[in-house]
């Protein structure tokens, strides 16, 4: 349904949410997975306050032009509204970088939006294997060859991208690493964000949530295995 842009909220400055750039953050309300481990788990369900909308979010950027240098809309999972596509429209004439988060799942909707360069960033989590996503993140059967598209679609795009996986047990180990890589092979960037397990969706996944958490140095593990298939990759 398009119409009026709604979030559920508003940061109003970040220095780490858009790589380079000072911005604001958005949060869309609603997501197609449901991650155990996520940290939005008020966002998740779409029945969160949704009275931010769009015009007020142009109004204050206008108002900040030359503070601000440019939006992060995240979620929840901003795909999913079909008023996201005017709202991009609109920034895009008033010419407001934008960068876009999203869970991939679905790429129709991605191709549009790079083919119309309506975002100058993307972000896209890669949680675990595609295959595996229905079995522990609540999504549907068919999730895997939509995540495959989409990650083709950004590496493609010409637009600057980035690939971020939390690093949680099962869903992430070292001896997944090279699979995981093998999917993302030449991306601008893959980041490696640890993970904590207090205040998240589904915390009764986890029955040894310190068992779950990757330490510093396993973190540098990963990232040792992660390195050779990108051009930068970190850890968060």
């Amino acid at each position: 349904m398009r119409g009026t842009m709604q979030f559920g909220g508003m940061l109003k400055n970040s220095f780490i949410d858009y790589p380079g750039k000072i911005c604001s953050v958005v949060f869309t309300v609603g997501c197609n997975f449901r991650c155990p481990y996520c940290h939005n788990p008020n966002l998740v369900h779409g029945n969160g306050d949704v009275s931010l909308l769009g015009e007020g979010v142009l109004a204050f950027l206008k108002k900040r032009r030359g503070l601000i240098d440019g939006l992060a809309i995240t979620g929840g999972e901003p795909t999913l509204h079909g008023a996201l596509l005017p709202f991009l429209e609109k920034m895009k004439v008033e010419g407001f970088p934008v960068k876009l988060d999203t869970n991939g799942s679905r790429p129709e909707v991605l191709a549009d939006i790079l083919d119309r360069g309506l975002v100058d960033y993307v972000a896209m989590d890669l949680k675990t294997l595609p295959e595996a996503y229905p079995q522990g993140l609540g999504a549907p059967s068919d999730i895997a060859s939509r995540l495959k598209r989409s990650i083709a679609l950004i590496k493609n795009s010409g637009v600057r991208h980035e690939f971020r996986t939390t690093c949680v047990r099962p869903f992430v180990s070292v001896e997944l690493m090279p699979e995981l890589g093998t999917l993302i092979a030449g991306a601008d960037r893959w980041c490696l964000q640890s993970c904590r397990l207090d205040d998240v969706l589904n915390p009764d996944y986890f029955t040894d949530p310190d068992a779950a958490q990757f330490t510093p140095e396993e973190m540098d593990m990963l990232k040792a295995a992660a390195t050779p298939y990108v051009a930068d990759c970190r850890v968060r």
